[in-house]
C-alpha cells in the first residue's frame, strides 16, 4: 500500500486561471501535472501512475498483434526529404541542425524511420506480414497549445506500422488493429464511437478515428442514429433537401442590381427577398503548395497560389476538405490587396462570373497564367438556376446567375461542413453533429512510403513487389483526458478502475485516534492482499479535507474509517456516483471486488 502522508500528492483548491476544459482544470488540481511551457508538461506522481496504467494496457493488446519497437525521437531530414513530407509538414514540425549544419528534426510520426528499416532487413515474402510498434514520445510545434493535455506541443503516442504483400494482407492488419482498438478503449472505461475519417499528411486510402464525446473535443462528429453512420467533419457528407429555386427576371440573364451596404449574407437576402440557399457564398484564400522541381537541400520550398471557394449561402468551407483537394499544406484568407489583384473586388461582393478559372489541378500549381485562380465549386450549387452573387464590384450583386452557363470552375469537389438535421449519406435520416475528442486513428497508407523509399521484396515468384503499409495511432495522454471529461463533477473527477492511479483510498477520519488507525491499516492491508491497489490516507488533516482530496483525485472508490468504526462498520463509496452504504469490515474486501466486478 501507498501512504498518502509520504507521497507528493500537491491538490489545489483552484484551477489555473487559463484552464477552460474539465479536464485540465483537474489534472492540475488533483496534482496529476504540472506546466513547464506552453504545451508542455510534466506528468506527477499520480498523472504518471495512470499513464503507465494506460501504457500497460495498450502495450498487452499490442502484444496481441505486434512486436515493440523504440526508435529515436531525432531524425535526419533525408528520410523527410525522401518521402515528400519535409515541406509537407510546413511549421508544425520542429526542425534544427547539428553542429555539422546538418538537418534535422524532432519525430512527429515514425512512417519513414520504420519504412527505412524496412527497406534494409525485408526481402522476401516469406518475412511477412509484420506488424511493428512503439510507445514513444512525439513533438509537434502547435501554434495554439491550449485544453491542458489535449493540444500540447509534447506527447507520448502508441504509433504501430503494418507491412503486407497485398491489398488482402492490409485488409487482415486493419482488421486486426481495429479490434485491438476497441479491447483498448473498452478496458480503459471509454464510451467511444468509430467514424470515418480523413487521412490528413499520413495519406492513403482509408481511415477511421475512435472518438469519445465531449463539450472539450475540437473535433465534430455527424452521426446517424437509424442506421450507425458516423465520420468526422472533415469526412462527413449528407443528403441535401430539395432547394425551391427563384423565378428568373427579365430576360434570364444575369442582371446586375445595386445593393449598397449589402455585404453580408443575411443582409443580401432580405435585399433580394430570397432564402440564404440561393445566394452564392463566396470564400477566398492563398493556399501554400509544394513548388515544382524543388532544391531538396534549401530545405522546404512552396508556392502561394489564389484558391476561390463556392458554396451555397447557408453552407460554411471545411477547410481540411479544401486543402486535400487542392493539394495544399495551408489556408488563409485572402488580403483586401489579394481581392483586388485576383478578383478586383472588396470582401462582401465577390463573385464567380467574370473570374478566370485555371483549367486543372496539374501538379505544377505554382504555374499560373494572368489573371488566373482555382475555383472550386462545391456540389450544393450544381444544376442550381436563377441565383444571387456577387458582381465582384462594389455594392453590386448579380442575380439570374446560372452556374455552367455564366460561369465555370476548375472542379467540383465536396468542401463544405455538413450541419444538424441534414440527411444521412446512407439512410437520409437527419444527422446529429457533436463534439468530440480523438483518442485514436488508423489508416490504410499502401505504398505511399515504401515505393518513394524503395522497399522491395520478392514475392513467391521470385518477382520484385512493393510491399503495402499501414499506420495505426493512439493518443496516450488523450485517453486520460476523455476519461476525466466523460466523469466528473463539480469535486472532481473519478476514472475507471483500470486507468485510475490507485483501486481505493481508505480514509482514516482521525488519525489521533488508535484504534480508528488500526481499523484502517488492518482493511488497507487486507485489500492490498486482496489485489487492489490502496492508498491509506494517514494524513494528519481534517476529515473534510480528506474527503475533499478523495472526490478531486480520481480514485473510484474510497473506503471511510469512522466513529461506526467502534460498531464494526466502515463506509463504502462509489465515487462515480456519489453514493456509500455502510458495510461490515469483515466484509469489505468482498464486498469492494463485488463492486469492481460490476
Amino acid at each position: 500500500m501507498h501512504r498518502w502522508s509520504k507521497l507528493f500528492i500537491p491538490t489545489l483548491r483552484e484551477a489555473p486561471a487559463d484552464a477552460e476544459v474539465a479536464s485540465h482544470k483537474f489534472l492540475v488540481r488533483s496534482g496529476y501535472i504540472r506546466q513547464l511551457g506552453a504545451g508542455i508538461y510534466s506528468y506527477l506522481f499520480l498523472g504518471q501512475r495512470s499513464i503507465n496504467r494506460i501504457i500497460a494496457i495498450v502495450r498487452e493488446e499490442m502484444d496481441r498483434i505486434g512486436q515493440e519497437f523504440f526508435l529515436p525521437a531525432i531524425h535526419p531530414a533525408d528520410l523527410w526529404r525522401e518521402s515528400g513530407r519535409w515541406t509537407i509538414m510546413g511549421d508544425a514540425m520542429f526542425r534544427l541542425k547539428d553542429r555539422k549544419g546538418a538537418d534535422l528534426c524532432l519525430g512527429m510520426t515514425h512512417e519513414e524511420v520504420m519504412t527505412d528499416i524496412a527497406r534494409n532487413e525485408l526481402h522476401s515474402y516469406k518475412q511477412l506480414p509484420q506488424t511493428w510498434y512503439q510507445i514513444q514520445t512525439k513533438f509537434r510545434d502547435e501554434p495554439r497549445p491550449r485544453s491542458g493535455l489535449l493540444r500540447v506541443r509534447q506527447f507520448i503516442m502508441k504509433d504501430s506500422y503494418s507491412f503486407d504483400l497485398d491489398e488482402a494482407g492490409l485488409d487482415r492488419s486493419y482488421k486486426l488493429h481495429d479490434g485491438a482498438y476497441r479491447a483498448i478503449f473498452t478496458r480503459s472505461g471509454l464510451n467511444f464511437v468509430v467514424v470515418e475519417a480523413d487521412s490528413g499528411a499520413m495519406g492513403g486510402s482509408q481511415s477511421q478515428e475512435f472518438m469519445v464525446y465531449s463539450d472539450a473535443g475540437e473535433d465534430l462528429i455527424a452521426s446517424c442514429a437509424a442506421c450507425g453512420y458516423a465520420a468526422n467533419l472533415e469526412k462527413a457528407t449528407s443528403r441535401l433537401a430539395p432547394v425551391k429555386e427563384m423565378a428568373a427576371t427579365g430576360d434570364g440573364k444575369p442582371e446586375l442590381v445595386s445593393t449598397p451596404g449589402q455585404a453580408a449574407i443575411a443582409d443580401v437576402a432580405k435585399f433580394f427577398s430570397i432564402e440564404p440557399s440561393s445566394d452564392i457564398k463566396c470564400v477566398a484564400y492563398m493556399a501554400t503548395v509544394p513548388a515544382k522541381n524543388s532544391d531538396p537541400k534549401k530545405g522546404p520550398q512552396s508556392a502561394s497560389i489564389p484558391v476561390v471557394a463556392f458554396l451555397r449561402g447557408d453552407h460554411f468551407v471545411n477547410e481540411t476538405k479544401l486543402l486535400k483537394v487542392v493539394g495544399a499544406t495551408e489556408l488563409r484568407p485572402m488580403g483586401p490587396e489579394e481581392l483586388e489583384k485576383y478578383l478586383h473586388a472588396p470582401a462582401g461582393y465577390l463573385g464567380p462570373v467574370g473570374l478566370k478559372p485555371k483549367k486543372d489541378l496539374s501538379p505544377d500549381l505554382s504555374a499560373f497564367a494572368d489573371e488566373e485562380v482555382v475555383v472550386i465549386l462545391d456540389p450544393g450549387l450544381e444544376n442550381r438556376q436563377n441565383l444571387v452573387c456577387g458582381a465582384n464590384k462594389l455594392d453590386y450583386h448579380y442575380r439570374n446567375v446560372v452556374p455552367g452557363r455564366d460561369f465555370s470552375w476548375t472542379k467540383i469537389a465536396d468542401i463544405r461542413n455538413v450541419l444538424e438535421g441534414e440527411g444521412c449519406p446512407n439512410c437520409g435520416q437527419p444527422l446529429h453533429v457533436a463534439k468530440a475528442v480523438e483518442v485514436g486513428h488508423i489508416f490504410k497508407l499502401g505504398d505511399r512510403y515504401t515505393d518513394k523509399m524503395g522497399v522491395r521484396v520478392l514475392d513467391s515468384n521470385g518477382k520484385e513487389v512493393t510491399p503495402i503499409m499501414g499506420c495505426y495511432g493512439i493518443g496516450i495522454e488523450r485517453i486520460l483526458t476523455a476519461a476525466i471529461e466523460q466523469g466528473n463533477d463539480a469535486n472532481g473527477f473519478w476514472l475507471p478502475r483500470s486507468i485510475a492511479p490507485f483501486d481505493v483510498v481508505v480514509t482514516i477520519t482521525n488519525v489521533s485516534d488508535p484504534a480508528l488507525n488500526a481499523t484502517g491499516e488492518k482493511i488497507a492491508a487486507e485489500l492490498e492482499a486482496a489485489g487492489f491497489d490502496v492508498l491509506l490516507d494517514d494524513r494528519d488533516e481534517r476529515a473534510g479535507v480528506k474527503f475533499k482530496d478523495a472526490d478531486l483525485i480520481g480514485v473510484p472508490y474510497r473506503i471511510t474509517v469512522g466513529k461506526k468504526a467502534a460498531e464494526g462498520k466502515v463506509e463504502l463509496l462509489t465515487r462515480a456516483t456519489a453514493s456509500g452504504r455502510d458495510v461490515a469490515i469483515a466484509d469489505v474486501a468482498q464486498e469492494l471486488s463485488n463492486l469492481a466486478r460490476n
